[in-house]
């Protein structure tokens, strides 16, 4: 992430009234252990300095922005928001500030917002390319890769520095240039040969013949300490590259050990998720659905795709988009904060059973209504557009409430070839239950039994759409889905691989080829090492074997 700012204690002046406990010089000093210790991860001692230091320097800019990047590092976006607010009120033309509140914005689905405070950043006179980076970086969240890849090349000149390749790798991908990504993560690893990231993104971009990079990375991954923020990424790039050369076994104990970094560093409540899908199934009832038959805000421009992660929503949302009247919006965070403002209820979770008890007393013209204004900035002007956020499963009847005219896709796909196939992924800031074998698979017990009860709510509004099929025979599914969305067939839809719009999630390489079979059953390779995950779906009734 970008360290932008300034600790040299320029403004720190004492609030009137007396003398200060603390010198300015103290002050700067307490903020750049603060910095360091934010950066080895000790979010404890970082907030602490910036209490101190905030508590005799209340106007601090500085020590405002450091609590803004801590929270961005521990996830508490809301606090970071907040923090950058307080910046941008100190000092008007702190670009920094401004980038990081647009970042902020945009990671939290306020995209409005995020246009204003990106706006206000790029008034100022930009010389820092860590700031550069950033705004880059809000691009990038707000689907223009291209113009993102502008900021970064940017950033990348002022710096002489190949620290910014890896973003432009980043933009790369999503574009489909994977040569000139290569290219560009090859630069870092000259300049850093242990960037873990790098490593990673690296083994993500084609199909690996040989144990040459492999063999880099495990020298790597055998003499950093005990965990160290990389050994997730270093783990999971090892196992997909061991995937790759039919290594079944050595895969999976480098998936393992990934998922165990990276659970370290992660919270999973999952009491708390098992009462969000009870208040869901007892709140949303078919009764419910029936008392709304009129209350939504009358639009067909949106077509959701949900459902689980690694299941083929990508797939399902190329073939959509190769429409000439369909656009991609991508994974967007709009619903769900959308039902955050309409039931007048913050909260730092992404949902939350209150939220979903007070929305469906809710206006639902109102959240149909608010939905589709935030959503503006990002679908294009095409009659249609996809949201591909696949958490939206949790909201089927209450978007079928909202968005009457909506249509709602659903990807079914094998319930142990889509529960390996998160274990064995390397997600971002979602999918915590994705870890732990027996997590994983009880989440997707639930998943599954909650979307047989939507099916039962909202009846014909959904279509279930089976990855297994689709891809073993393309085109009668692609009609199906492009009949249900009541749009006139195009061929185009079958040669969904050569669109060349961006992909900005995890799929970015694999989705510019044609469909495949090379996916379907693939858990079976590692059949012997899944008996927690296997035992838990047979015993749900969703899979076959001996329990």
């Amino acid at each position: 992430m970008a360290l932008t700012g300034n600790i040299s204690g320029s403004n720190m002046k004492p609030p009137s009234g007396g003398a200060p406990k603390m010198t300015p010089a103290q002050a700067s000093g307490f903020l750049a252990r603060g910095y360091k210790a934010m950066q080895r991860g000790d979010f404890k001692e970082a907030g602490g300095c910036c209490s101190l230091v905030l508590k005799y320097f209340p106007d601090a800019k500085e020590a405002h922005f450091l609590v803004g990047l801590i929270g961005i590092e521990s996830g508490d976006w809301a606090t970071a928001k907040r923090a950058f607010r307080n910046v941008v009120s100190l000092d008007e033309n702190h670009a920094a500030g401004w980038a990081q509140l647009a970042r902020c914005c945009v990671t939290m689905g306020q995209y409005n917002l995020a246009e204003k405070a990106l706006q206000n950043a790029m008034a100022n006179k930009l010389e820092d390319p860590l700031v550069l980076d950033v705004i880059g970086n809000v691009h990038s969240l707000l689907g223009d890769q291209v113009e993102a890849l502008r900021w970064f090349d940017w950033a990348k000149a002022k710096a002489k520095s190949s620290f910014f390749d890896l973003s432009r790798a980043k933009a790369l991908t999503f574009l489909g240039r994977l040569d000139e990504a290569r290219e560009a993560l090859e630069a870092v690893l000259r300049e850093k040969p242990d960037a873990a990231i790098a490593h990673w993104m690296i083994s993500r971009l084609e199909t690996v013949t040989d144990h040459t990079h492999l063999n880099v990375m495990q020298e790597i991954a055998a003499r950093i300490p005990s965990g160290h923020p990389d050994a997730s990424f270093l783990h999971y790039a090892i196992g997909k590259e061991f995937e790759d050369l039919g290594e079944w076994d050595e895969a999976f104990s480098a998936y393992e050990a990934g998922a165990k970094a990276r659970r370290a560093h992660v919270t999973f409540d999952e009491a708390e998720e098992t009462r969000l899908f009870e208040t869901l199934e007892a709140t949303l009832t078919p009764e419910w659905f029936e008392r709304q038959a009129t209350a939504g805000f009358d639009d067909a421009s949106p077509i959701f795709v949900v459902g689980q992660p690694r299941t083929g929503t990508t797939l399902i949302e190329r073939i959509i988009t190769a429409h000439s009247d369909v656009e991609s919006a991508g994974e967007l965070q709009q619903f769900a904060m959308a039902m955050k403002r309409v039931s007048e209820t913050s909260s730092p979770r992404p949902m939350t059973p209150e939220i979903v008890e007070k929305i469906a007393k809710g206006d639902m013209q109102a959240l149909g209504q608010l939905y589709l204004e935030t959503t503006k900035a990002v679908r294009g002007s095409s009659a249609h557009f996809v949201d591909k956020l696949p958490v939206n499963y949790l909201y089927v009847p209450i978007i079928a409430a909202s968005l009457p005219n909506a249509k709602i896709i659903h990807i079914v796909r094998d319930p142990m070839d889509s529960c390996f196939a998160s274990y064995k992924q390397l997600f971002a800031e979602a999918y915590y239950h994705s870890y732990d074998q027996e997590e994983m698979a009880r989440h997707h017990v639930r998943y599954r039994n909650l979307m047989e009860r939507w099916r039962a709510v909202v009846g014909p509004r959904m279509l279930d759409v089976v990855y297994e099929d689709t891809v073993a025979d393309l085109e009668p599914n692609a009609r199906k889905i492009i009949d249900f969305l009541g749009l006139e067939w195009q061929d185009t839809c079958l040669s969904f691989h050569e669109q060349k719009s961006a992909v900005t999630t995890a799929s970015a390489a694999q989705v510019r080829e044609r469909a495949h079979t090379r996916s379907v059953g693939r858990w079976r390779n590692f059949e012997q090492h899944l008996g927690p995950m296997q035992s838990v779906l047979i015993n749900a009734g969703l899979t076959e074997g001996a329990a």
